[in-house]
């Protein structure tokens, strides 16, 4: 009696739900000041730019890496003073979960854990540029998941309508 009961609550917490940071790390970082000296001269205010993207790959069944992409770009008129593109990946393990909650945790829940990680790195290389940081503000993931899926669903809608 003892063993058929160990048995199912062994089958039971294999099915429990699984959410783990494996690891965050910093995937890739560059900056580039291409006109400087002469641009570090100049004192009109520079024009800043900012785009973010988030992208997820398979690692392993149940394993993801999550990855949140910063592009900033500043420029004055038309030169820009610099370029840093910047991406802060995690690796998650997430298993027993339904398929339709994977995608709001792959598209919100992981990358607002990885995101301070990629605010910090970018306004520490623009300081060690010689720049004032540059404090990326706070992003609203569910908003920008939301977007993405109304997108998504726009453009399947569109490519049904061109084959039918």
């Amino acid at each position: 009696m003892a063993d058929s009961n160990s048995t199912n609550s062994t089958n039971t917490s294999d099915n429990n739900p699984v959410f783990q940071i494996q690891r965050v790390y910093l995937k890739d970082l560059s900056l580039e000041q291409p006109n400087s000296p002469a641009i570090l001269l100049e004192q009109t205010q520079p024009s800043v730019d900012i785009q973010l993207s988030v992208d997820t790959q398979v690692v392993a069944e149940g394993v993801f890496e999550v990855t949140v992409t910063a592009n900033v770009h500043t420029k004055i008129n038309d030169k820009t003073v610099f370029l840093i593109e910047a991406k802060q990946a995690g690796i998650f393990e997430v298993r027993n979960i339904p398929d339709e909650q994977m995608g709001p945790i792959l598209g919100v829940a992981c990358p607002q854990i990885v995101y301070p990680y990629l605010r910090g790195n970018v306004a520490d290389v623009v300081q060690r540029g010689g720049f004032p940081p540059v404090h990326l503000a706070e992003i609203n993931f569910q908003a920008m998941y939301e977007q993405q899926q109304a997108q998504n669903a726009a453009v399947q809608s569109a490519d049904t309508t061109t084959v039918n």
